[in-house]
């Protein structure tokens, strides 16, 4: 079972929200995955790629455990990070463009075509250069109306999280990773059985066996076919039929999913600090003793949370 810190979840959520802001949206979703197990993968076919997140340590094995090889002839799209804090963005690029018939927006559609021959290093200075693309990466930063420079708080260290992709190309699976100077081949992959993803599925858990047991700093993310033309085809051919149910319902579970997508955008780019203003400055006018109350409450409330994720060893600091 793979464990999410809220670091990496929210990450994840970023993740999802940005290929379908790039305009990635026709015939492909990202799904969450909790498990690497066979009967998992196999429930989200047709699986395109995977998308790992890890808690990024700058002393770790180059490769995470693995033993690929550096592919500086990879036949695919590849572009490499040159600017900090682009990897989501580079890993969904990285993703989207070695899907064959994958369906993606006009800008995508045009960078793909004005990239093509480029090598890695000039392909990631699109990054830089593209307006749009950097309007659509910086659209998942919350607004924020106060600035905390030149307070002279003390700097604080966080820990840096990466975006990786793995996917299939030419009968052999391979990472994709912004921060490395080439594909990196892992081995060819059996056709037969669970495919590509049984060699992936190696690859991710010896990059996990890397870190100490319990770790909760990574997250794995499905690139998939959208199941909902199938299911809808399948709930018009069933008719009244007993698996009518079923369909309908496995529809209502997909559509929901989306909806839930699009509120937790809406709420990540509201800036929610004039409503915070004003509810606390009413609370105070109303009661000055209600709100010294609420402060209270909400520094227990904050101190018990605080102590009960330290013990479920989910806590960061």
């Amino acid at each position: 079972m793979l464990q999410a810190s809220p670091t990496t979840s929210r990450l994840e959520k970023e993740l999802i929200a940005l290929v379908y802001d790039l305009g990635a949206a026709l015939g492909l979703i990202v799904d969450d995955l909790y498990s690497l197990d066979a009967a998992s993968l196999q429930a989200l076919q047709p699986l395109r790629a995977l998308v790992f997140l890890f808690k990024w340590v700058a002393t770790s094995d180059e490769k995470g455990g693995a033993s690929g090889t550096y592919d500086h002839e990879f036949p695919g799209f590849f572009m490499r990070q040159v600017v900090n804090n682009a990897c989501a963005t580079i890993a969904v690029l990285n993703g989207l463009f070695n899907i064959p018939d994958a369906e993606v927006g006009e800008h995508l559609s045009q960078l793909q075509e004005f990239s093509t021959g480029m090598d890695p290093e000039t392909r990631g200075e699109i990054f830089t250069s593209s307006d749009w693309l950097r309007t659509q990466h910086n659209s998942l930063i919350p607004p924020s109306a106060i600035s905390l420079a030149n307070l002279g708080l003390p700097k604080t260290s966080e820990d840096a999280y990466h975006f990786v992709v793995y996917l299939p190309n030419l009968g052999a699976v391979y990472e994709l990773d912004g921060l490395k100077p080439a594909a990196i081949n892992h081995g060819a992959y059996t056709e037969g059985g669970e495919g590509w993803a049984a060699k992936a599925r190696e690859v991710i858990e010896q990059r996990i066996s890397t870190y100490p047991p319990g770790s909760i700093h990574f997250n794995l993310l499905a690139i998939r076919g959208d199941p909902l033309p199938s299911l809808r085809a399948q709930l018009s051919a069933a008719g009244d039929g007993p698996m009518a149910e079923v369909y309908q319902e496995q529809i209502n579970i997909e559509e929901e999913k989306r909806k839930a997508w699009a509120f937790e955008n809406a709420l990540r780019r509201h800036n929610h600090l004039g409503l915070i203003h004003s509810l606390l400055l009413g609370l105070a006018k109303a009661s000055p003793t209600g709100y010294r109350d609420a402060m209270e409450n909400a520094k227990t409330r904050l101190k018990e949370r605080r102590e009960k994720a330290k013990k479920d060893g989910t806590w960061e600091e």
